[in-house]
């Protein structure tokens, strides 16, 4: 007869002994998958975190010359603030001395019998009013005459100036406002980078600044046996500046001696020529004779993406010389693997 029984079930401890065991299966195969050199899943995940790195650290170099930008217009700005109000300061001395002119004309009138009408009103403080009514008096002498309208022409100078100083403090405000933004935008890109790279073992890591290291020698090596314009003059002393400066690490916003950004380091460059071309790559660009590549000597300056946000020094035979990014030196790279179009060449 057969049995009908049902399946004797597996104990709660045989079945967590089965989880376990499978977990740990899948673990081991997953870190085996990661952990072994040369494995395919591996080099995947190494290059998908590089080209994600990669991308975040060129919007960190774009929000940095952005910020750059505005802390050039605010140190402008700054100084344009406090010529106004050296200026107002000035006037002010200037109409009180002018004032006092009245007043001692008005002394000498009461000394002589009486201030007129004509000289209260002079020292009233709105000689607009005055001017208005003064068709109508006889009693001003030339001599007064002249000295109200240069009280009023100070008058109208100052009310100008502070007019211009309260605009001028508006846009203070907001560049400044600008600054702190652009500055949360960097660090916010940069720690997202790191975090990124943190997920890499450090064999990766250490594959990763090995890479780096080959392409920038390998560049330095096409453009020194290359066959290009030499450079000249001033852009050749430029050149050299900067070509003493390989090794240095970039940092956001810095322009040198002992690290750079990007526009931070042609900018420093070119002072060492007594040359001084404005901060950031996007104003670089508007100065000088705009070139093609087929046109470009050592030492011009060479613009890419389409917001301008990266430019370096032409080495000869489709290299640059730049300051990459955050987490590189100042090296020399292929002209096509900047990661953004080339746009133009400026000689300056």
């Amino acid at each position: 007869m057969t049995s009908h029984r049902r399946p004797k079930q597996p104990s709660r401890t045989r079945v967590s002994v089965l989880t376990t065991a499978a977990a740990a299966a899948v673990a081991l195969s997953a870190n085996a998958a990661h952990a072994a050199p040369g494995e395919k899943l591996g080099k995947n995940d190494k290059n998908e975190v590089k080209a994600k790195v990669d991308h975040l650290y060129e919007q960190a170099e774009q929000a940095t010359e952005k910020y750059n930008g505005a802390h050039e217009k605010q140190q402008k700005l700054q100084k344009q603030i406090s010529t106004i109000q050296d200026g107002v300061a000035r006037g002010r001395q200037e109409l009180n001395k002018l004032r006092e002119g009245l007043g001692s004309l008005a002394s000498a009138q009461y000394r002589s019998g009486g201030i007129d009408p004509s000289v209260q009103l002079l020292l009233s403080s709105a000689p607009d009013d005055f001017l208005d009514k003064a068709s109508t008096l006889d009693q001003l002498s030339g001599r007064q005459v002249q000295a109200l309208k240069k009280i009023q022409d100070k008058q109208r100078e100052l009310a100008q100036q502070r007019t211009e100083a309260a605009e001028k403090l508006k846009d203070l405000a907001s560049t400044r406002a600008e600054l702190g933004d652009r500055k949360k935008e960097v660090q916010g890109k940069l720690a997202e980078a790191q975090k990124l790279l943190n997920t890499l073992t450090a064999r990766e890591k250490a594959a990763l600044d090995a890479e780096q290291r080959r392409a920038g020698r390998s560049s330095a090596e096409r453009a020194d046996i290359g066959h290009h314009a030499p450079a000249t003059g001033r852009a050749a002393a430029a050149f050299a500046a900067a070509r003493s400066q390989l090794g240095k690490p970039y940092v956001r916003g810095a322009t040198g001696p002992s690290s750079y950004d990007c526009s931070g380091l042609t900018s420093w460059a070119y002072a060492q020529a007594d040359v001084f071309i404005p901060r950031t790559s996007e104003a670089q660009s508007g100065i000088g004779t705009r070139l093609t590549r087929s046109r470009l000597q050592v030492g011009d300056l060479v613009f890419f993406f389409n917001d301008l946000h990266h430019v370096g020094l032409y080495a000869g035979n489709g290299q640059i010389l730049h300051a990459p990014r955050t987490g590189t030196v100042v090296r020399y790279e292929s002209m096509d693997t900047i990661g953004g179009p080339f746009m133009f060449g400026v000689r300056v």
